[in-house]
Order: C-alpha cells, then structure tokens, then sequence
C-alpha cells in the first residue's frame, strides 16, 4: 500500500474549539469509520494510514489535541511510533490513545503507559465510548490551552511594565504602583503554572483511574457473558457506573473551578438568612439522611453575588456533613459577628470599609491536623483518597475563589476528632446607586 496522508477537516463548529485529532491506522476502512463516529462532533479529522506518515505530517503540526493510533501496522507499529513522538519535545504534550483487536497482557499495556499512552481502546470500536474518551481529552486539552493563553498574556504584561520602569522617569507613586502590578502578575504566573501542573496531573492519574477501571471491567463483562453469569455481569456494571460517576463530578467540578476564575456576575444587597434557609432546602435529603441538624443564628445582610454565595455556603455545609465522625450525628452551627476594619489591616479592602462581618461554620466532625490548613484550599488537593470519602478536592478551592472575589478572607481552624470551623471575613459594601 502506498503511504499517504490527509488532512480532512470536518465542518467548522466553534464549539468543538477547533480540536484536531489524528487517526493513525494502516486500513483504510478503519480510518473513514473512526472519521464517521467524530466528524458529527465538530472536530477537525487528520489521516495518516503509517507511523511514517503520521510522524511527517506532525513534523508540520505540532497542535493536535489527541492521537489515536491503532498498534498493529506493518513496518513501523504504534508503540513504535509513539516512541517516536514522544522523543520530540515538542510533541510530548500530545496524548496518544492507542486502538488495537487483541487484548494485550498487562506488561504490553504497562509498555504503552509508561511510554505516555493515555489510554487503551480495543476493536471493534465502541462509539459511544470512543466518543466520550475523546471528549475528556478536547476537554482538557482547551483548559490547557486556555491557561497557556492566558500566561502568554500576564508575560506579555509584565514585559511591558518592566519595559516602562527602565526607560521612562515617573513620579515614585507611579513606580510603587507599577511594581505592586508586577509582583501580582508574578503571583497570578506562579499560580497559573501550578494549576496546569495540577490539570497535568489530573489527565495522567485522577481521570485515568476510572478509566482503566471501566476497560478492565468491560473486559470481565465479556467473560462473564460468555459464561451467563449475568449476577456478576450486574455487579461489574455497577462498578463502571460508578467510575463514570467520578467521572463527571471532577469534570463538573473543572468546569465550576474554571468559571469562578473569570466571573461577571452582579453584586446586589442579599439577606443572608434566606440565601442559608434555601440551601438548606436544597439539602434536605442529605440532612434527614444522616441526622444532621443544623443551629442557624441571625445572620446580616450584605452585598454580595448571590449565586456565588450559594455555592459557598452548599460547599462548607455539604462538607460539615460528609466529614461527620463515624457513628455520631452532625451537628453544625452557624453564626457572625461584625467587627471594624480596622483591625484587619491583613485583608485586601476596598477603600473606605468601616466593617467586617465574620461568618463561623463549625461542626462536630473528624477534622484535620492544623497543619493542612492551607492545603485545603488548594485545587484538587485531597487529605483522604476518594475511596475514603468521596470528592475532587475542589469544592474548597471554589470556595477561595469565591470569598477573593468578594474581597474577603477564608481560613480553617481544626482540631483531628474534634471538628472544625470555617471562618469567612466579608467586608461591608454598599450598595450601588
């Protein structure tokens, strides 16, 4: 067969964020099928039918989302391939998916994972499932992009700013200002960074995880069918719809995350007592559930993004509850108190703020070392492994968000086995005009 390739890009859709994917397959026929099961998807399709035509077309190309590559090829196979790809660094950060008709033993697959495969799919193609693993991967891949946008722009901020303090004399009230600017750029690029080491992690572990799991258990699924021991059949499939629940929580939870970064939502006078009243409406399974009771004292009316408050407040409560001590009910209480301004000169307000009210979320349940206080705010930053307690570690992290839009304040005090207590620090705005 004569080596080719092409380059077919479906039907312009913003809304697959212009995603290229390469499929790499030495049949034709299995290219046109993968091509048919995506191109309703938006994405842009790439074809090459040999390793060699896949690693020319990318010495052209280094901007592809995903890579599915099929293992079995003549001359040159995919893990050959890959092996190949990923020598070149700029093409390390592409992820390869590879599609195979034999069930490999455990050592070929680890093969393939440590040489920075993502992921497994096996013939005949599942299109449901091919669908949705790509999905995730477009997904991440365009939050990464984004957060790389966005680096590119505080560089470019912060090439300017030290460009106008080197050659232009300006009062030193300009140049305090400017520094100010430059060292919170320098924050916001240290954060940025972190958070795509942490999105970096999340691919190669956190999303993985489950879905290893549903190929293993698909696998025991095919066995069990050929037995008729439809019992087990049952029970493997419960587990799979639990991995995918995973799934989509830490997905949703990105999706939360990334939209409290970038908000424009409206600040307007809120009473925070019915804000409370209806979240805790909204929880009112989960509470009779567990037993939970809730003390709610008055609370104040503030200015504030109702929406967001609602978060905030469903998050810390949700959590009071789920981290209840074994064996014992929860018991959460709820309070504030206004205190001056003035004596919290360590938060950031806005100018001509006479009060702070502090809001206190303290419950009953196992707590944590002191220690962690910090940590827990942190995206995706977990004290206990999902299989523990549930969660993607980043509902605290919203949270953060959240009370830093409102130009407050949130810290933790806890004690292992005795509780803890959420401490939000909310200036007092007035209302606009």
């Amino acid at each position: 067969m004569k080596t080719f390739e092409s380059e077919i890009p479906v039907r312009e859709n913003r809304s697959a964020y212009d995603a290229k994917i390469l499929v790499v397959d030495d049949r034709e026929d299995n290219l046109l099928s993968i091509e048919s099961i995506l191109e309703k998807e938006g994405y842009h399709i790439y074809k090459a039918n040999s390793g060699m035509a896949a690693l020319k077309l990318l010495l052209k190309d280094q901007d592809f989302s995903l890579i599915l590559m099929d293992v079995q090829m003549p001359q040159m196979n995919g893990l050959e391939t890959a092996h190949l790809i990923y020598e070149r660094d700029r093409l390390k950060h592409i992820p390869i998916i590879f599609i195979t008709a034999h069930r490999y033993g455990e050592d070929l697959m680890f093969k393939g994972f440590k040489m920075g495969g993502v992921d497994y799919i096996h013939k005949p193609v599942d299109p449901a499932l091919l669908r949705f693993k790509v999905g995730v991967f477009v997904e991440l891949y365009r939050k990464t992009k984004e957060l790389t946008i966005q680096e590119e722009k505080l560089r470019s901020t912060n090439s300017y700013l030290e460009s106008e303090i080197a050659e232009r004399r300006i009062s030193e009230e300009r140049i305090s200002l400017l520094n100010q600017q430059l060292v919170k750029n320098n924050e916001e690029l240290k954060q940025i960074n972190h958070e795509l080491d942490r999105f970096a992690f999340v691919a190669s572990h956190d999303l993985q995880e489950p879905l290893r799991k549903i190929l293993i258990f698909n696998d025991l699924i095919s066995n069990s069918l050929a037995s008729a021991d439809m019992e087990t059949v049952r029970k493997h499939l419960e587990k799979i719809k639990k991995a995918t629940g995973r799934m989509q929580v830490l997905i949703n939870d990105l999706l939360t995350y990334s939209r409290h970064i970038q908000t424009a939502d409206h600040f307007e006078m809120c009473d925070l007592n019915e804000l409370v009243s209806d979240v805790i409406s909204d929880l009112e399974i989960e509470i009779k559930k567990t037993n939970a009771s809730i003390n709610i004292e008055p609370l104040p009316s503030l200015v504030v993004i109702p929406t967001q408050m609602r978060q905030l407040f469903q998050n810390l409560i949700s959590n009071s509850i789920k981290f209840a001590s074994p064996g014992i009910y929860p018991a959460i209480r709820i309070w504030s108190e206004c205190v001056d301004s003035a004596d919290h000169a360590d938060i950031d307000l806005p100018h001509g703020v006479p009060r702070i009210y502090k809001i206190m979320i303290r419950d009953n349940g196992i707590g944590f070392d002191q220690k962690f206080a910090e940590d827990i705010f942190v995206v995706f930053k977990r004290l206990h492994s999902y299989h523990q307690i549930e969660g993607t570690g980043i509902g605290l992290s919203i949270c953060k968000k959240i009370v830093e839009l409102h130009r407050g304040e949130i810290r933790a005090e806890s004690t292992p086995g005795k509780g803890s207590m959420f401490v939000i620090s909310l200036p007092d705005l007035k209302p606009k005009a």
